[in-house]
């Protein structure tokens, strides 16, 4: 099997759309952020698949950002460190919900409420200790990172620059969540998604453009070599 830029793109591309689904897919049915809902397999399941969202998400914004470097520039690569870094701790911050918070529900459930009141966007009322500030960073990266990747990725007009502008705007709804209920706000990821799903789907018809055609190992120059000395 040959690695060629065309299915790099496309593995990058269907990444995106798999992101998308899977995060729509944890915020449906989703239980009430306490401790009683911690120590349940479904709570592993959701914060495993969550985990899986920020992979695949990560996966398919480096794609888009390689598939247009030079176009999104300076704003493009900032943008892209930020929001990446704010999938990494998305990976972290799932991993400690899905697999420590379960064992500390019954020893430390004032812990377990306060980082789960934190991470629904609210005050914790104990101390969380490194916690607070990973979720904060969190927040902060995935909020900037998706408000600026998204303008990038409209001023590049590369993707498809509706799903450019619902990055954009997805990061922007995610500054009402400390204002509006739980069983709401869940609401505001399903912008995120759509725009990773239709980013994904560009992304994989922009490996078809011309340009974007599979070459072999040797670079065209080598076989425009052959076929003249043939």
């Amino acid at each position: 099997m040959t690695i060629t830029t065309r299915t790099l793109s496309r593995t990058t591309a269907a990444a995106a759309v798999l992101a998308g689904l899977t995060f729509i897919a944890v915020q449906i049915g989703h239980p009430h952020l306490d401790v009683t809902s911690v120590d349940t397999t479904e709570w592993v399941i959701r914060n495993t698949a969550k985990m899986a969202f920020a992979a695949l998400a990560l996966t398919g914004i480096t794609g888009m950002y390689l598939r247009q470097v030079k176009e999104m520039g300076v704003l493009g690569f900032v943008s892209y460190v930020l929001l990446s870094t704010g999938y990494l701790l998305i990976v972290s911050t799932a991993f400690v919900a899905g697999y420590v918070l379960p064992s500390l529900a019954e020893t430390d459930p004032d812990y377990v409420n306060g980082v789960l009141a934190v991470a629904g966007g609210g005050t914790a009322s104990s101390d969380i200790g490194l916690m607070q500030y990973a979720l904060a960073a969190e927040g902060i990266t995935y909020l900037a990172g998706g408000l600026l990747f998204g303008v990038a990725l409209f001023r590049a007009r590369v993707l498809s620059r509706w799903g450019a502008a619902l990055l954009a705007a997805g990061a922007l709804f995610t500054v009402s969540l400390s204002v509006l209920p739980e069983n709401f706000y869940r609401l505001l990821a399903y912008p995120n998604a759509l725009a990773l799903i239709v980013l994904g789907y560009s992304l994989w018809r922009a490996s078809e453009r011309p340009g974007s055609r599979d070459e072999s190992a040797d670079g065209p120059s080598e076989s425009r070599h052959r076929l003249t000395v043939s």
